[in-house]
């Protein structure tokens, strides 16, 4: 066996390494971009993607988004308690508090 015939039978795995680590590279790169993790320069310093207005714009709109629904589900949980306070109560007490309501007060 000479010096070929170990070059030819290693090169094809050089060669798949080598694309499977490119590709890592890539893969691993865009999912730093996509959930927002800075890239490293080729001296490990940190590169932030650069953010547009209209990026900034949208984080705007969206936490005004979640201030409201913060909101409308206070409402909803308020709503809910006296629900759940209307459908627990015991009969006799609510049917107490009407008849009490009813009668002239002296």
């Amino acid at each position: 066996m000479n010096a070929t015939d170990i070059l030819g039978s290693i090169s094809p795995v050089v060669g798949i390494l080598g694309i499977l680590g490119i590709g890592g590279w890539v893969f691993t790169t865009w999912l730093r971009v996509k959930n927002g993790y800075p890239l490293e320069n080729s001296w490990g310093k940190a590169v932030y993607p650069k953010t547009s207005d209209e990026a900034m714009e949208r984080v705007k709109l969206i936490g005004q988004e979640n201030a409201q629904l913060r909101a409308e589900l206070g409402s909803v949980k308020d709503r809910l308690a006296v629900i759940e306070r209307i459908v627990t109560d015991e009969g006799h007490r609510l049917s107490h508090e009407i008849e009490a309501l009813r009668r002239p007060s002296n």
